[in-house]
């Protein structure tokens, strides 16, 4: 794999030293990173994804494990030697140089003739939409318009590989959605492979082309958005990525790839995922909440799991409407357009087998 990949990780370890002994903040990490790929590492504080990143980067060296970029192994090669950029989270932007000098700066510590700089540099002001603001200093800047500058720096040099370490954590929500699909319709434009971090699921499902989700130093899952948010590989994976419904239950039956569970005395059809469970062995399922069918659409639904339950809450949520629902299996949460909901106290609510995972052990 590693060949045909840009970035390689191979069974990559890191280990911290401390009072209690040693900790793993990377453990046994394998991943490859396709070329023109945005690919993110997601996960929560703790969960491995910056010290991953570090290693990729050269600021960390691995204990065990080996690293790979354009084919060659960087593994212990310091981060100049290798063909990357990295863009952090505080920006890293020098203050008393004007925006294009911190544009510039990569090529001139590579000694690029003047002519030539000063060529990308205006190019990089037009492509990050910063033209006329060349002369000016990063304080002088909004927070959009530095992560611009940070960006600019970054892909000046042209690196085969750009590190994104939460770049976007700093900026108010509506600057951050803004910059999140510039960054994305750059990475098409430019189709430089990006490798991401960020703590943010929904950041994470709009702007990759696959995802390595992160728990406790290790990767738990590797796939496209829609893969992990349609079948994730553990009860982790379910509960992290997006909203889910839960139910524990016993499986009395199987039938090829679907089997039948009892929750609280409900038959449950549900499908498989993994390895087929025994008779009798205790499983959790999951239903995402648009998934459920509510009112006259779910009577009429020709459903595998069909069932009636009384609304405990309504919560409107812009044009989708969240509501609570307690049913025989348990509380339900289940999500609509708000222009199609029936707020009937009694509801009828069913879904298809397909949308019920009976997750992996």
């Amino acid at each position: 794999m590693r060949d045909g990949s840009v970035v390689y990780l191979e069974g990559v370890s890191k280990i911290y030293p401390t009072k209690a002994g040693e900790i793993f903040a990377a453990r046994d990490v394998t991943i490859d990173v396709q070329p023109g790929e945005f690919y993110s590492l997601l996960g929560s504080s703790g969960s491995g994804k910056t010290t991953t990143l570090r290693l990729i980067g050269g600021f960390e060296i691995p204990e065990y494990g080996s690293v790979w970029i354009g084919g060659e192994e960087v593994t212990e090669q310091p981060p100049y030697r290798r063909d990357v950029h990295t863009v952090f989270q505080s920006y890293a932007l020098f203050p008393h140089l004007t925006v294009a000098e911190n544009i510039a700066y990569p090529l001139r510590i590579a000694k690029a003739a003047r002519a030539e700089v000063t060529e990308r540099v205006e190019e990089s002001l037009r492509m990050f939409q910063l033209e006329g603001m060349g002369d000016r200093r990063p304080s002088q800047l909004s927070g959009g318009q530095q992560q611009r500058v940070a960006l600019a720096r970054a892909l000046i040099s042209r690196p085969k590989v750009l590190l994104l370490d939460e770049p976007l954590s700093a900026l108010d929500a509506k600057i951050r959605e803004e910059v999140r699909q510039e960054l994305r319709d750059l990475q098409k434009q430019t189709n430089l492979t990006f490798i991401y971090v960020t703590h943010d699921q929904e950041e994470a499902l709009a702007l990759s082309d696959r995802i390595a989700v992160m728990h406790n130093g290790q990767v738990q899952q590797i796939g496209t958005p829609k893969q992990i948010y349609d079948r994730p590989a553990s009860l982790f994976v379910a509960q992290f990525i997006g909203k889910a419904n839960f139910f524990n239950g016993t499986v009395l039956e199987t039938t090829g790839e679907t089997a039948a569970v009892d929750v609280n005395g409900t038959k449950i059809w549900a499908t498989l995922t993994g390895r087929s469970p025994s008779i009798g062995n205790a499983v959790t399922l999951m239903v995402r909440p648009e998934r459920v069918r509510l009112g006259e659409s779910a009577k009429t639904a020709e459903a595998d799991n069909q069932l009636s339950g009384k609304v405990a809450s309504v919560t409107y949520v812009g044009q989708l409407i969240e509501l609570k629902v307690e049913t025989p299996v348990g509380s339900l949460t289940v999500t609509q357009l708000s222009s199609t909901v029936d707020l009937s106290p009694e509801q009828s609510l069913s879904w298809n087998a397909n949308d019920c995972i009976l997750l992996p052990d």
